[in-house]
């Protein structure tokens, strides 16, 4: 083996460690019986899961999310996929120009999207509104749609479009009968890194969200503040949790296509 090699391995299994030692760490000692944040847990016990489920103001916060993260992966998903249709359709330099603007949210640093978001939100009255933390997470959301919706589109043959719509079918049944379900694995991808995305978001929420209306990784942030407990590290094992698992479900969905495009080829 090239020394090359050996050293892209190491480098890689070093990251891979660096992103995975924390949650090694975190994942034990939500389930400590001890009154503080401890490693290794003195004992175990379920009662900081308990306490979350318990306490009205965490799942308040976690209702929130969730509503958050459902809207606004919806409605980016029917946005985003609408918008890549176009783009991939398109072969005006200006509208393709647009893309880079769609992408934006993933080139800027996050801290200064918060920052602009916040400053508009003062201007027209969405701080502290569902309607607000929604419409900047679907900003947020778009770019993973577009992304996982054109990879989809640059593999569907579009020949198929023109022979429905020689048969008498407009642009917009032609899509719904004959692209979408083609593109669906695409479509669905997007829409569950969008929910990610959402359900995770800090730094934004951390600048317009409040009241009854806190996301439940700003609660999460303002309690490390007060008082640090295993709560934080019960309610951090779920997040990654689900994220994982939606991730996984990103990858079973890639795979599955690649299996029905390999047998249809």
């Amino acid at each position: 083996m090239h020394m090359s090699k050996i050293l892209l391995y190491a480098v890689v299994a070093l990251i891979l460690a660096w992103l995975i030692i924390p949650i090694l760490i975190i994942v034990p000692m939500s389930f400590s019986g001890a009154r503080f944040l401890s490693f290794p847990p003195p004992s175990w016990s379920l009662r900081w899961y308990e306490a979350y489920l318990s306490s009205a103001a965490w799942m308040q916060a976690t209702r929130v999310s969730l509503i958050v993260s459902i809207s606004s992966a919806i409605l980016a998903t029917i946005f985003g996929t609408a918008a890549a249709y176009a783009l991939d359709m398109t072969s005006s330099r200006l509208v393709r120009s647009l893309q880079m603007l769609l992408l934006l949210p993933l080139i800027v640093p996050i801290v200064i999207t918060a920052v602009g978001v916040f400053l508009v939100y003062a201007q027209i009255g969405l701080l502290a509104t569902m309607t607000g933390l929604i419409l900047a997470n679907v900003m947020l959301g778009l770019p993973y749609v577009i992304t996982s919706v054109l990879v989809g589109l640059r593999k569907f043959d579009h020949t198929q479009e023109m022979v429905s719509r020689s048969l008498g079918m407009n642009r917009l049944r032609t899509f719904f009968v004959v692209t979408l379900p083609q593109i669906r694995p695409s479509v669905i991808s997007g829409m569950l890194f969008a929910f990610i995305s959402a359900m995770d978001e800090t730094v934004v929420s951390l600048f317009i969200s409040g009241g009854q209306y806190q996301t439940l990784t700003k609660r999460m942030f303002t309690a490390l503040r007060d008082e640090i407990d295993p709560t934080i590290a019960s309610i951090s094992s779920l997040l990654t949790a689900i994220s994982f698992i939606l991730v996984m479900l990103v990858a079973i969905n890639a795979r599955s296509t690649d299996r029905r495009q390999g047998k249809t080829a």
